[in-house]
């Protein structure tokens, strides 16, 4: 067998949390064991734990990396659409879309992740870091826990209803939402 040189090793880390990130957005950590993910890489387990001294590990990092990359992309919509305002409204236009609700993998965080922090007793921290910093990017204070609040809720009922007429009627109720306004000033 050859060794694997240290950017080898780096390479595959970043491979296995990007994996774990989406796999565990689409089935809920409980539901993705180690194997999964290293298979969906093309690693063998025994390579996890020289790499991660747990799951739960796996589970933070993951969660940090989805986060990070989702504000890396909510920072660059207010450049790419010329300012906040119209950032916003692209941004609710596409969390609400059919698209954001049957691709959980490469969807939010904040819904992707939802469950799992709810369910577990599992260290928060991470995910509320997140939370706290997508909000602050819609809007300071209690304007943007509410606007987020209001996505993450409108998604999480949108995918348990899917199939059925109701789902696109939240979508569409949500999406019009006064709670969905920016706040002016």
């Amino acid at each position: 067998m050859s060794r694997v040189s240290q950017a080898e090793a780096r390479a595959n880390r970043q491979r296995v949390v990007e994996a774990a990130s989406r796999l565990f957005r689409e089935k809920g950590v409980e539901n993705v064991s180690i194997v999964d993910v290293m298979q969906s890489v093309g690693l063998t387990q025994g390579g996890f734990y020289k790499q991660f001294s747990s799951k739960e590990a796996l589970v933070d990092e993951a969660t940090a990396h989805a986060l990070t990359e989702r504000m890396k992309q909510l920072t660059a919509l207010d450049e790419e659409h010329g300012g906040h305002e119209a950032a916003w409204s692209w941004l609710v236009d596409d969390y609400l879309s059919a698209h954001h609700r049957d691709d959980p993998g490469d969807g939010c965080p904040a819904v992707g992740f939802v469950a799992d922090f709810a369910r577990e007793l599992r260290p928060r921290e991470t995910y509320a870091a997140g939370v706290r910093d997508m909000a602050d990017w819609v809007a300071p204070g209690e304007a943007g826990l509410v606007a987020l609040a209001t996505l993450v809720g409108a998604v999480l009922l949108a995918r348990a209803t899917a199939g059925t007429p109701v789902s696109d009627e939240i979508m569409k109720a949500v999406r019009h939402s006064e709670a969905l306004a920016l706040p002016v000033g």
